[in-house]
């Protein structure tokens, strides 16, 4: 007995349906993950409560660089921080001034507020395995500076590409 044209468009589609939902699951749980950031760390680039979509395919074939939005995998959570020294970087805090290598660096996605708010550090000599994290509110930030220590590139998830939620808020991050 043969089915009807219309039950069969109807399997077609549910089938259809299935193998996109799938294909939208893997890309999530292997490529790009989604984390809502909590707290102020990172404001006002990332918001308390904003979800940001990570690229973990980015540092397959690149390395982390300068200035990068990474998620760091912890045993009991989850961060979101800012890159600021790679491995080999001297990086320094003096008098609100950023210094990496000696030289002043322009932290142009910091208010200038938030640079004067900004604790004398270091000079410090980041890890040839290690990286040197900052959140981009200084004042409340839990990072490389305060507890996090020098993170590790497998501590590393991916790095932050677009801030999906709210929707207002939609942009690529910076």
């Amino acid at each position: 007995m043969r089915l009807p044209i219309r039950i069969k468009r109807t399997k077609l589609l549910l089938f259809s349906i299935a193998i996109i939902f799938g294909l939208v699951l893997c890309l999530h749980t292997f490529f790009f993950p989604t984390s809502q950031v909590q707290g102020e760390s990172m404001a006002p680039t990332i918001k308390d409560g904003e979800r940001v979509i990570f690229n973990k395919l980015a540092y397959i074939i690149d390395e982390p660089k300068r200035g990068d939005i990474v998620m760091i995998d912890r045993p009991i959570k989850k961060y979101v921080k800012r890159i600021i020294g790679v491995p080999g970087d001297r990086v320094q805090i003096k008098e609100q001034k950023l210094y990496i290598n000696g030289e002043i660096y322009q932290q142009l996605f910091i208010q200038k507020n938030k640079r004067e708010e900004t604790t004398d550090y270091g000079p410090i000599v980041v890890p040839q395995d290690s990286y040197f994290v900052m959140g981009d509110n200084r004042m409340v930030s839990k990072d490389s500076r305060t507890g996090l220590g020098f993170i590790k590139m497998d501590e590393i998830v991916g790095r932050s590409e677009y801030i999906i939620h709210p929707f207002t808020s939609l942009s690529r991050t910076q």
